[in-house]
């Protein structure tokens, strides 16, 4: 344990080191200059200072003050020592931060005592504060690996509708990198880019309950079958509503809105304009983009830049306007995306 002393009268400082020093397992170092010793406190911690009332340049309430101000020493016990006993300076040391005190001339045997009975106060504290970061440790591991768990059954749970529709699930890696793309072109924070990257692959999950006949007719859906078809974002919805975390909330979200339009001519509501929540309108405009892109058993796959210029075209009717300057602003590595091979979940 380091302990600092700060006393102007080299005597009493001699004698002070003096006794303190016979403490096992302490490092005492002693300073006549007060601020000396505030810049040796500044470049390593102590565990328990002992202060003079009475020095020049600084007193030690103001050392006090200057002390308890420093992240590091807002709990390290100050002792104060004075010969003065008026009750309003011990009350403004109390206030600045004193531990306790000291009266001059210090009985060896008290000043021990005192000293060992704080030590062990800062032990304490140190021990405490070791377990406290232990267990911060702890509960980041587990939530970590509930998270990693929650991203795993996601994954697998999307790449199993994407196979269904008659994907390799290299769709939904796509949505999701761009979804993420795009919210970080917003400036959307990490935490709810990453809940919109990990959500998005699950935005069709509502085909589950759509019959095959429908869901892998190779020609044009007839408007009867058309209709049936768009049940998928009530479906979906349905699947992943009253979820207990942010990211399956996002999910649900993102399934029941990602058909809805700026303009208000989509679906299953009708929303306009903001009413769709931004994670909606993000994953909407990466399904739209990579369907473009890819090819279908009704249409042949679109040159990229083609389907760029038909995102661009969309602001202001069917896509937020916003997005789409995300989109364009991001638009370097959403090609990079959408290369053979670049579509691994990040």
């Amino acid at each position: 344990m380091r302990i600092l002393i700060v006393e102007d009268n080299r005597t009493n400082l001699a004698v002070l080191i003096s006794i303190v020093s016979k403490i096992e397992g302490c490092d005492v170092e002693g300073y006549a200059n007060p601020l000396e010793a505030m810049e040796r406190v500044k470049a390593g911690r102590y565990d328990l200072v002992l202060i003079d009332f009475m020095m020049p340049e600084m007193n030690g309430i103001e050392f006090i003050t200057q002390l308890r101000a420093m992240n590091d020493y807002k709990l390290v016990p100050v002792v104060m020592v004075t010969a003065d006993d008026d009750r309003k300076i011990r009350l403004e040391a109390i206030a600045a931060g004193a531990t306790d005190f000291l009266n001059k001339p210090v009985d060896s045997i008290e000043l021990r005592a005192r000293v060992k009975n704080l030590l062990a106060l800062r032990q304490a504290q140190l021990d405490m504060a070791d377990h406290a970061d232990w267990l911060a440790r702890e509960v980041a591991a587990a939530t970590q690996h509930l998270a990693d768990r929650e991203e795993e059954v996601i994954w697998r749970l999307a790449r199993a509708i994407e196979y269904r529709d008659g994907g390799t699930g290299e769709h939904i890696s796509r949505v999701a990198r761009i979804s993420r793309l795009i919210a970080e072109g917003l400036g959307l924070s990490r935490e709810t880019s990453r809940n919109i990257y990990l959500a998005s692959p699950l935005h069709d999950v509502g085909k589950i309950g759509i019959a095959d006949a429908i869901l892998s007719k190779p020609g044009k859906l007839t408007p009867d079958e058309m209709s049936v078809m768009r049940e998928h974002v009530t479906i979906g919805a349905r699947i992943l509503e009253d979820g207990s975390s942010d990211l399956i909330r996002v999910a649900a979200s993102i399934a029941a809105t990602h058909h809805e339009k700026w303009d208000g001519t989509g679906y299953p509501a009708g929303l306009r304009g903001p009413e769709i929540p931004i994670e909606g309108r993000i994953s909407a405009v990466a399904d739209v983009f990579d369907a473009l892109c890819s090819e279908r058993p009704y249409k042949p796959a679109w040159p990229i830049e083609a389907a760029y210029q038909e995102i661009v075209h969309g602001g202001g009717t069917h896509i937020d306007p916003a997005c789409i300057e995300a989109f364009k602003l991001r638009w370097s590595e959403i090609a990079q995306v959408m290369k053979p091979n670049a579509t691994q979940a990040a």
